[in-house]
């Protein structure tokens, strides 16, 4: 008999989709799901048994959740930031007594990008580049004149060629890069004030030259087992251009490696990031369970010098997550119980040999592509959902901001609007279904087009050449 399983799902955007789709796909469990959601996803109501809309998704509201529920619940999972950072792990578990999949708020280790620093310059120094954090307490006082007094000190040893970022979370959107951004000193300056003017320090640090990987890992606080690398697309429009965003795509190869990468860039990912775990879990092999999760998601820099870190987050990447969770050969809920009790290992971790492409439609009003939108936000999704009968399981349609009406629509909201990631043999053929996808997709969204392309691939694998030959 199959037992039941009752799983609490802290969800907004695509990545909660593809977290309950793998859970539903468990061969050795009758998944049962209670979502705390921001908005009515129609993917999260199908799958759902209760449901309940907390837009803020307040800890507090979601606790309430849980307890009222905590009798037909035997784990939760909780996927956007937010939520973590504000401790929703600990109070979950220490109300309703339900154990949740995510750190604790002592390792919600993306609540401060200052703090990250400081922790690679004590037990990896060489994944660090050179920073300086520059605290409201210390300079918010001071006049504009002595603010860029000191920027400008520190730039003079560093050279212009830097990157400006938040010590708080922005969901990827703060961070300004010389040459992109900004190309002068007044430029950097105004991007520098505006960080400041929202009430965050700032950290300015090295501008890193490579190609980028996101490395993600499962963790029971003892043990890490890790999932093959992703390449994320942060900026709006192809071929790099535009702002940064929440991520319009991103794909991963047949391999637990990327096409610029070799083997031995992917060990050392695995010695750096298994050094960090080490440094926050506490001397010898013991366990931490307070990061049990996924504590770390590590975006890399694959530099002429070797792997740099870009940030570090606490929690499944989106889009990356999306790319890995469609191809997990693994049972997901036993997964989810070896974390929880402490026994996962690189055995209960495997994957289909696959490649992945995952593509975001999204507002037109998203990632500057309109300065404004007022027409029909209605999204029909009707058409791609019928192009499954062609690909099968080799597509896969994640609802993220959007949401079911009363009147029976669904409609797109702010952010990214919905994904599709199409599963092949090839990264070609992975993106063919992705975009395949995509253009079966009824409403006014954009996409960009060249998620996984061969001429971007191409372009890292030679970009990467050229720095280890210099």
């Amino acid at each position: 008999m199959v037992e039941r399983v009752g799983i609490l799902v802290v969800a907004y955007g695509s990545r909660a989709s593809a977290v309950i789709d793998a859970l539903s796909r468990s061969d050795n469990y009758d998944t049962h799901f209670y979502v705390a959601d921001r908005q009515h996803n129609p993917f999260n109501l199908r799958y759902a048994e209760e449901h309940v809309v907390i837009p803020d998704l307040d800890v507090a509201k979601i606790r309430d959740f849980v307890d009222a529920n905590k009798d037909r619940i035997d784990f939760g999972i909780c996927c956007p930031e937010g939520p973590i950072i504000a401790g929703v792990r600990d109070v979950v578990e220490r109300d309703t007594g339900v154990a949740m999949i995510c750190p604790t708020k002592r390792y919600a280790i993306e609540a401060s990008k200052a703090s990250q620093r400081l922790l690679l310059a004590e037990c990896c120094p060489e994944a660090n580049p050179r920073f300086k954090v520059f605290h409201r307490d210390d300079y918010g006082y001071r006049s504009e004149a002595e603010l860029k007094d000191a920027i400008w000190k520190f730039l003079d040893e560093l050279g212009s060629e830097v990157a400006v970022k938040p010590d708080k979370p922005t969901a990827g959107k703060g961070v300004g890069v010389w040459g992109d951004h900004f190309t002068n000193r007044e430029q950097l300056f105004e991007h520098f004030k505006s960080i400041f003017e929202s009430g965050s320090d700032v950290i300015i640090e090295e501008k890193m030259e490579g190609e980028e990987s996101s490395f993600q890992a499962f963790c029971d606080g003892r043990n890490l087992v890790p999932v093959p690398d992703t390449r994320d697309y942060k900026r709006a429009f192809d071929y790099d251009m535009g702002q940064n965003t929440g991520g319009m795509g991103s794909y991963k190869d047949t391999k637990d490696w990327l096409p610029f990468m070799d083997r031995h860039d992917r060990e050392d990912e695995e010695r750096i990031v298994q050094k960090i775990f080490n440094a926050l879990r506490g001397d010898g092999d013991g366990s931490n369970d307070g990061l049990r999760g996924m504590p770390f998601y590590v975006a890399f820099m694959h530099t002429r010098e070797g792997a740099k870190i870009l940030e570090i987050n606490s929690r499944p990447g989106d889009p990356e997550i999306q790319n890995v969770l469609p191809v997990l050969k693994s049972d997901p809920v036993e997964l989810c119980f070896s974390m929880i009790e402490g026994n996962l290992s690189p055995s209960k971790l495997e994957c289909d040999a696959k490649a992945t492409v995952v593509t975001y439609a999204v507002p037109m009003d998203y990632g500057g592509y309109r300065e404004s939108y007022s027409g029909d936000r209605k999204v029909d999704l009707s058409g791609v959902y019928r192009l499954k009968e062609k690909y099968g399981d080799d597509l896969r349609v994640y609802p993220g901001s959007m949401e079911l009406r009363a009147d029976g629509n669904t409609y797109a909201l702010g952010s990214r609007t919905v994904c599709t990631v199409g599963i092949g043999d090839s990264i070609e053929d992975a993106r063919a279904i992705s975009l395949d996808g995509i253009r079966h997709i009824d409403g006014a969204l954009w996409n960009r087009w060249d998620i996984g392309a061969p001429h971007y691939i191409a372009r890292s694998v030679e970009r990467m050449k050229d720095l280890r030959r210099g």
